[in-house]
């Protein structure tokens, strides 16, 4: 009787980070936000301690905010928000017009004007 030989394969997938700042190794992935605008990264200890120590006056002042997003500012061209049920019936408007709309998200303010001259 014979048996089977099976060959097992080991396969091992490994990150290394590097520094952002001094293209060293890293050690972690550090995290922050400013003026809204969330940041990450790749820092050795060291930089990391750099980093955290020059913000804290800042953040010793600071109240935290939480996770509570800021309010999404406007974009010029005064557009107003469109309902859920008027972004339907442009949505079907422009389908039934030929006109290319995703199913899903922002129309494009050419359809939308073109929908409001024809209504």
């Amino acid at each position: 009787m014979l048996r089977e030989r099976v060959a097992y394969m080991a396969k091992q997938i490994q990150e290394i980070l590097i520094d952002d700042l001094d293209g060293g190794e890293a050690n972690e992935t550090v995290a922050f936000a400013l003026d809204g605008t969330s940041y990450e990264i790749d820092l050795s200890d060291v930089n990391a301690k750099k980093l955290r120590d020059s913000l804290a006056p800042f953040v010793g002042s600071a109240r935290r905010a939480g996770a509570v997003a800021a309010p999404r500012r406007r974009r010029g061209g005064g557009t107003r928000a469109l309902t859920r049920e008027k972004s339907a019936d442009i949505r079907a408007w422009a389908k039934s017009h030929g006109l290319n709309v995703s199913e899903r998200g922002r129309i494009a303010s050419k359809i939308v004007e073109e929908y409001e001259r024809n209504h």
